[in-house]
């Protein structure tokens, strides 16, 4: 038998006892009832994940001009995210002078960032230019920048890290870089967003995310479109399907259109897949969301690409328009969701796109599934839950997200890094 776990590097609460618990939980199955709903495992989850791991946190066309920012929270963490001269910039949105939040609204445009506080002022690319009169002789502005977070971009899509040393990342995202090429995302827009918040834990909103075992009772507006499967290997796969891939393949290879299953581990995947026959976009019919295209894009059916970002977001790629999926954790039983429909910069609302059209499937399933997640997290909070077996062929991609999480969750608390697969 395992000896107990005491040396961790990290100051949350019982961090050893979330680290044996995971050490002990028993493979294939959910996972025990405190990785649900306790406030230890939750403050391990934020520490070890959120504050160690890459973060999609948006993308750069929300920010398409030097003095454009927005804004989020990592738990107690304000970011802002800024497009200056070099590029696109994370910095912890906290003065140095006091610590007052810098930015206080979740996006806009600024010449300098401005501490509502005492005005101390920085420039977008953090370095302190005024600080008043009143520090004295001896005060040195260079000591004073605001403090970096790590910032990587591709294809469009923002990452941000607050480690010191982040984990390894440019594999995944010069793949990513090459896939969401044809859509030129530098020149997109976010038509519209939602936010919803969900009363339930972030690990349950990611698994649910990962199987379509519930997706026939649950989710009538979306199965207009999708295809449940995302891999030929599926055991589950019809020759039907296979063939379907084969022949949009095809067209897509002509195209120079990438759309081959690829992984990084368990943490990151792509693969470009065919909506049902005869449809073009995630839409209550199958017809175009947007008249305008993205990028260099030349024929409507480009399926949707499936993206997958371990431990906050999925993605959805289509011809005419993308959808992104933005996890935050907020508390033990409690997790916002943010959702983004992106379309071609010039496209014009009322015109080439209308938004109720174009957000409706989506507005539909996110609620469904946040009913889902809210039933999960109420029976889960009970004297009578423990935990339950996972179906090895509907739910394989909940299995890969529990053993993602629990191994990365052991080794950051144990200093170990973790091996990386190639992709396939």
């Amino acid at each position: 038998m395992e000896q107990s776990i005491t040396t961790v590097i990290g100051t949350s609460p019982n961090l050893a006892e979330t680290v044996q618990l995971l050490r002990e939980r028993r493979p294939g199955y959910s996972l025990p009832q405190a990785c649900y709903n306790s406030a230890e495992v939750f403050a391990a989850d934020m520490e070890q994940i959120f504050y160690k791991e890459w973060l999609y946190v948006g993308l750069s066309c929300e920010i398409p001009q030097p003095g454009n920012f927005i804004t989020l929270e990592v738990g107690n963490n304000p970011i802002t995210i800024v497009r200056n001269k070099q590029g696109v910039q994370a910095f912890h949105n906290v003065c140095r002078h006091r610590g007052s939040r810098l930015c206080t609204s979740k996006k806009g445009k600024v010449a300098k960032l401005v501490c509502p506080y005492h005005q101390w002022t920085y420039e977008l690319d953090g370095q302190l230019l005024y600080a008043g009169n009143e520090m004295g002789d001896q005060f040195d502005k260079a000591d004073f920048p605001l403090k970096q977070v790590h910032t990587k971009t591709a294809g469009g899509y923002i990452f941000i890290s607050l480690a010191e040393n982040p984990p390894e990342i440019d594999g995944f995202l010069a793949e990513l870089e090459r896939y969401l090429e044809p859509y030129d995302l530098e020149n997109a827009k976010v038509a519209v967003q939602s936010e919803i918040i969900e009363q339930a834990n972030w690990k349950l909103v990611i698994e649910n995310n990962r199987e379509c075992y519930h997706c026939a009772g649950s989710h009538p507006e979306l199965l207009n479109t999708l295809l449940e499967w995302d891999d030929t290997n599926d055991p589950r796969a019809s020759d039907a399907f296979k063939a379907h891939v084969a022949r949009k393949a095809a067209e897509w290879d002509a195209d120079n259109i990438p759309h081959q299953h690829i992984s990084f581990g368990l943490r990151n995947r792509m693969v470009r897949m065919p909506l049902a026959e005869g449809k073009v976009a995630m839409t209550i019919d199958g017809t175009p969301a947007c008249q305008k295209l993205l990028g260099r894009v030349k024929e409507r059916d480009l399926g949707s690409l499936r993206i997958l970002h371990l431990p906050n977001s999925w993605n959805h790629g289509q011809g005419d328009h993308l959808i992104t999926f933005q996890v935050i954790p907020v508390g033990p039983q409690q997790t916002k969701v943010i959702t983004k429909w992106v379309v071609h910069k010039d496209a014009v609302e009322g015109v080439d796109y209308d938004v109720e059209k174009l957000r409706r499937v989506w507005d539909a399933t996110n609620d469904q599934d946040r009913t889902l997640a809210e039933e999960n997290q109420r029976g889960i909070n009970s004297i009578a839950y423990e935990p339950g077996p996972y179906s090895p062929t509907y739910e394989f991609g909940v299995v890969n997200f529990i053993n993602w999480y629990a191994d990365t969750l052991v080794a950051n608390a144990l200093g170990q890094t973790l091996s990386v697969e190639l992709p396939e």
